[in-house]
């Protein structure tokens, strides 16, 4: 009989035998542990199955049209998870109002069609070469060369 050094569990840590029938045994047996082996494989498939995330939310949408009023009848049978839940949004929304005024701040970012018509920061265009830069968004740099075309 040949017995199989233990290993730790991905989920919860603790050590567990693996069984010599499962390549690749990660999980322990435990409930929760097995329950975080279906998460984390349904996460990888949502995240690299196009087919499958478009069921699910099909699954989902059809869910919420056979039980359009089960928010209603929860938060009405669970006054006190409701009431918590409302508490924790207002921080939420504090915290997302808050990243919104820093992002409309225009000093902080620029938009890309924030120009001003024939106006630049200096009063009048140059024509030249220019890098813009981004300072919060995540993309490239980006080298732009302006030139002036008369009106006439």
């Amino acid at each position: 009989m040949v017995v199989m050094e233990k290993i730790p569990c991905c989920n919860c840590g603790r050590y567990f035998p693996p069984s010599p029938r499962q390549k690749n045994h990660i999980y322990c047996r435990e409930k929760a542990c097995q329950q975080g082996r279906k998460a984390a494989w349904q996460r990888e498939k949502m995240a690299s199955d196009p087919v499958y995330r478009a069921n699910q939310r099909q699954s989902q949408a059809d869910w919420q049209g056979r039980n359009s009023d089960y928010w209603k009848h929860y938060r009405a049978t669970r006054s006190e998870q409701a009431d918590r839940n409302r508490a924790l949004q207002k921080v939420r929304n504090k915290r997302r109002h808050s990243r919104d005024v820093v992002k409309m701040d225009p000093t902080v970012i620029a938009k890309m069609d924030a120009s001003r018509s024939g106006k630049s920061s200096v009063g009048s265009w140059l024509p030249g070469s220019f890098w813009l830069v981004p300072m919060i968004v995540k993309m490239d740099a980006l080298k732009v060369v302006l030139h002036r075309i008369p009106s006439t």
